[in-house]
Order: C-alpha cells, then structure tokens, then sequence
C-alpha cells in the first residue's frame, strides 16, 4: 500500500503532525483509537469522513516508521 496518497503533512496543522488527507484527524489519532480497543467500524462510524483506506493507510505509515527504526521517546 502506498500510504503516501493519504497521508500528508502540513506544518501548520496540527502541530505539523501527519494527517489524513489534509483533515485534522493524525495518524497518531487513529492509531491510539485502534490501540484503545475500537474497530475499524467503531472508527468509521465516529468518523464518517474517513475511509478504511484511510485507517489501512495509518497502519502501512506506522509499519514503515517501526521498520526503519524510528526512536519514539517516552514523554
């Protein structure tokens, strides 16, 4: 998957963090609601503006930061 057709960055936006498709919902946001327990379909039904593509397209960007090593800090 080529997350990069959905995924963007806009520095001006929330706090230059990856968004999907130029809306303010974050990878990180979709990732955190995935890890808290919600489905896909939990998600969608939350967030009607967004596609399971878009959700696929989270993981592929996470997966791709885990296998080139990102060093995420403990805050």
């Amino acid at each position: 998957m080529n997350f990069q057709e959905r995924i963007t960055f806009d520095p001006g936006k929330r706090g230059g963090r990856l968004c999907i498709r130029g809306m303010r919902i974050s990878v990180d946001d979709v990732l955190e609601m995935l890890a808290s327990g919600m489905s896909e379909t939990d998600i969608l039904e939350d967030f009607p503006e967004l596609e399971t593509e878009d959700i696929r397209s989270c993981l592929s960007c996470a997966a791709e930061r885990e296998h080139k090593g990102l060093i995420v800090s403990a805050a």
